[in-house]
């Protein structure tokens, strides 16, 4: 294999590995905002989607039990250049039916 088509195709099997990062800010009702400073890889939109799916549940299992029975959790994700590319939001509402 000659040197130049060797280069060619290193070259595009390093495209191949750059994975968009994108960023996780998470807010909720009553607290500040949580900017995602680090990141996370995602191939592409649809896990971008599915990784905000994880984290709005993760966030409320912990936070709910502190904060009381109406709570909203909100994900903005945001691409490389900081442009909101996908949010989610998950409610809480809880009534206590006997006293």
């Amino acid at each position: 294999m000659s040197l130049e088509r060797r280069s060619r195709r290193t070259l595009l099997f390093q495209v191949e590995l750059l994975v968009p990062r994108y960023f996780f800010d998470i807010r909720s009702a009553g607290s500040p905002q949580d900017r995602d400073d680090e990141g996370t890889e995602c191939a592409d939109l649809a896990a971008v989607r599915k990784a905000a799916m994880r984290v709005l549940p993760d966030i409320a299992r912990d936070d709910i039990p502190k904060d009381g029975d109406r709570q909203t959790f909100t994900v903005v994700a945001r691409d490389e250049d900081g442009q909101a590319v996908y949010t989610a939001t998950l409610t809480f509402a809880g009534l206590q039916l006997l006293r």
